[in-house]
């Protein structure tokens, strides 16, 4: 259904996406991940055809998204970081304006905007101007709109941004619902939303692909790592010098404090069991050794393996001419 091959944008002398290629299949809900500046909103960008790229190619339903660029947008629904919404409509007149700009035929109009009202939960705020609405309505209204032509691809850019704890809940079922009869698209920095909602993952850092997997799989991948969760009563940095100049230790961070005592997670490398050496290096320390635990990698630790290094870094914040820093609403086109 969707199909990106070798695809470079270029931005003067600045590389936001560099050579990336994956699939979509039909009916499967991919998520999107990367840092900020990696390149996930240039590349969604490309294939709502809002951008060309600069080398490659990619479809969406067999259309070619720079020589067919309204056969891609007749069958695409795109929500982007900032909803596309004008301001001093009121709710139920912009999604009627969106659908007759869309194409939906006036016989389908009325019966197409009350669907998406009531699958956004936006009853209460139909009369409502846009304007006028809370943040998370305003999100709510932007998914309304991708959804109103019926589409056969769904690109989401943070889709649940702004949302409550219930309206998120609420929002991941919608997008569950949509599978099968839909393509999805779901970039997102929410880690339990991926594994919640996708089927699959593709991750992006640095403008290149560097993983692409089912959840489970990627972290499967990742076993040959080790991890363990330590709890010491000791000054912070004083233990994390001690662990972190240990032989085979790749990363230590400290996750919690309290009082004096503070938690790290610390990554191994592949095949070291060094918690012996560790419980060691803490007692010699004259630190109190509370809790020393080896435990599994999850979504979230394969993600900072992987995005987590120099050359991101060395990219700056804002890699991504178009991404993360050029906030400029897109309207329905």
């Amino acid at each position: 259904m969707i199909e990106v091959k070798g695809v470079t944008k270029r931005f003067g002398r600045v590389t936001a996406v560099d050579d990336v290629s994956f699939e979509v299949r039909k009916g499967e809900i991919l998520g999107f991940l990367g840092p900020n500046g990696a390149g996930k909103t240039t590349t969604m960008r490309i294939l709502t055809c809002f951008l060309p790229p600069t080398e490659g190619s990619a479809s969406v339903a067999g259309f070619d998204v720079f020589r067919e660029p309204m056969e891609v947008k007749k069958r695409i629904g795109y929500l982007p970081e900032l909803p596309p919404l004008y301001p001093e409509m009121t709710v139920v007149d912009y999604l009627d304006f969106v659908a007759r700009i869309k194409g939906v035929k006036s016989t389908e109009r009325a019966e197409r905007v009350e669907s998406v009202l009531a699958k956004c939960a936006l009853g209460e705020v139909r009369d409502q101007q846009n304007g006028r609405l809370s943040k998370g309505y305003r999100q709510r209204v932007g998914l309304a709109q991708a959804l109103v032509h019926d589409p056969e691809v769904l690109v989401l850019d943070e889709p649940t941004a702004g949302l409550d704890p219930r309206q998120i809940i609420e929002t991941r079922q919608l997008i569950k619902g949509l599978a099968g009869e839909r393509t999805i698209i779901l970039s997102t920095h929410i880690l339990p939303e991926v594994s919640m909602t996708c089927e699959r993952v593709v991750i992006i850092n640095a403008g290149r692909v560097v993983a692409e997997d089912t959840p489970a799989g990627l972290t499967a991948r990742m076993r040959g790592a080790e991890v363990l969760s330590l709890t010491v009563d000791g000054p912070l940095d004083e233990v994390r010098d001690t662990v972190g100049a240990l032989a085979g230790v790749i990363q230590i961070q400290a996750k919690a404090s309290n009082d004096g005592i503070h938690t790290f997670r610390v990554e191994t490398a592949s095949g070291q069991d060094i918690r012996r050496e560790v419980a060691r290096r803490i007692v010699q320390g004259g630190f109190g050794l509370l809790e020393l635990k080896q435990v599994g990698m999850s979504l979230e630790d394969v993600y900072l393996h992987l995005t987590t290094s120099e050359d991101t870094e060395a990219a700056g914040p804002d890699k991504d001419a178009g991404e993360d820093g050029d906030h400029e609403e897109e309207r329905p086109s």
